[in-house]
């Protein structure tokens, strides 16, 4: 990381694009809110993330999901620190369609090695919830 970035949606952005894996890089995630209360960020749907039937794929939106709540993880610490999923439940409710989904994530409890996050996928125009998430995070 070339320098330490703020704790805004610009210095998450910062975040995601210096230390993320350039597979989760090509999901071309947009942060889009970054606050000690929750993470938003913006998917927009692209061909290269349907399956069959044209819907984003399961695997996109639980990396999506993953990815909105370590940085959500990261606002609530207030600062940038590793974290490494150790476990990750998405629940995919009905068909992601559209132009982009948006993903909120938020911390439910941060205790000294553990973190437990949830996160809410919804399509960007219609507001329809699309799919859910929880994580548990290990900070070393």
């Amino acid at each position: 990381m070339s320098s330490t970035p703020e704790m805004t949606a610009q210095g998450a952005q910062q975040i995601l694009d210096e230390n993320f894996a350039d597979w989760v890089r090509a999901l071309d995630l947009t942060v889009t809110a970054f606050t000690p209360e929750a993470a938003v960020l913006h998917m927009p749907l692209a061909p290269h993330l349907a399956r069959v039937g044209g819907i984003v794929s399961g695997q996109a939106l639980a990396a999506l999901a993953d990815t909105a709540m370590v940085l959500a993880a990261i606002a609530h610490a207030g600062e940038m620190r590793m974290f490494a999923t150790t476990d990750l439940h998405t629940q995919f409710l009905r068909p992601g369609v559209g132009t982009a989904i948006l993903c909120k994530a938020e911390v439910m409890r941060a205790g000294k090695a553990l973190v437990f996050a949830r996160a809410e996928m919804t399509e960007e125009t219609s507001g329809k919830l699309i799919s859910t998430a929880t994580a548990t995070f290990y900070a070393p």
